[in-house]
């Protein structure tokens, strides 16, 4: 449910590529390389900075069947993993998570509602802008798509086929690919939180690999830090996704570094003599 249509996925994911979305200009600022990966875009790119790593064309109305088949699901995420391996080959030390989807607000909190058994309607949020009743009606929507297709809560694979999207089990292999190669990823929006508790309830050790950058203004987020046992750096009260948050995370983990490895220590500083002599 949104009230943006679909051919929005096909815009702004070319518009990636222009430098001219949120993410863009942030990451411009901070320096970061932007890697925009199609894995299931309902549309065809003649856009040479788009990676084509299509799996279909779109995924299936969850109020009537499963979004994905278990295969798809599977294929999406050894696609993240491969995408981390191929930049890690290439030098990169430190990742963020970022998507375009629309409608991927509602597939989240559908995620999200099973794999945490919390009532969908309480970790679903009004995503990009509805009208009251539209809101209502995404709620009505997810609980739907919950009872249709009956995923279960201790199958993550299953969930994400059922309810999910190519976007999110992308994502869910991204933070896996990232602890399999012992590099740090940042969680942006609630898209990539759901991304990331799914990859940690396959294997609970990617956590020690996760930074959230900011709490999203989606209802779901915090329950999903909650579950991670995280703390986001920020709260700035964004839901524009895209990987958005991470320039700014980016900024932050590489001044904490540099202030670790080139601060004094008690000792460089005379304060822990100082101190002893002051206390005799």
């Amino acid at each position: 449910m949104s009230a943006c249509p679909q051919s929005l996925t096909t815009t702004v994911t070319n518009n990636f590529t222009r430098n001219i979305t949120g993410v863009c200009v942030l990451s411009e600022y901070t320096n970061t390389d932007i890697t925009v990966v199609d894995i299931g875009v309902n549309s065809d790119f003649n856009n040479p900075k788009i990676v084509n790593k299509k799996i279909a064309y779109g995924t299936k109305n969850i109020v009537k069947e499963a979004a994905m088949t278990r295969d798809e699901t599977i294929k999406a995420i050894e696609i993240g993993i491969e995408t981390i391996d191929e930049l890690v080959e290439k030098g990169y030390d430190m990742f963020g998570t970022g998507e375009m989807g629309i409608g991927n607000t509602t597939t989240s909190a559908a995620v999200l509602s099973v794999l945490s058994q919390i009532d969908s309607k309480i970790v679903t949020g009004k995503g990009s802008g509805l009208t009251e009743e539209q809101f209502q009606n995404k709620k009505n929507i997810i609980k739907k798509a919950i009872e249709i297709n009956k995923p279960n809560k201790d199958d993550i694979i299953d969930v994400l086929s059922k309810v999910g999207g190519f976007d999110i089990a992308g994502l869910c292999g991204c933070f896996l690919g990232a602890a399999k190669n012992g590099v740090p990823i940042v969680i942006d929006g609630l898209i990539s939180s759901v991304a990331a508790l799914c990859a940690h309830k396959l294997n609970p050790l990617v956590s020690g690999y996760i930074f959230p950058s900011h709490l999203s203004a989606e209802p779901g987020a915090q329950y999903i830090l909650d579950e991670l046992d995280l703390k986001p750096m920020l709260n700035l009260s964004m839901r524009l996704g895209e990987g958005s948050g991470c320039p700014l995370a980016f900024n932050i983990i590489e001044a904490a570094l540099f202030t670790m490895n080139n601060m004094g220590t008690l000792d460089d500083a005379n304060i822990v003599n100082d101190f002893l002599v002051d206390i005799r």
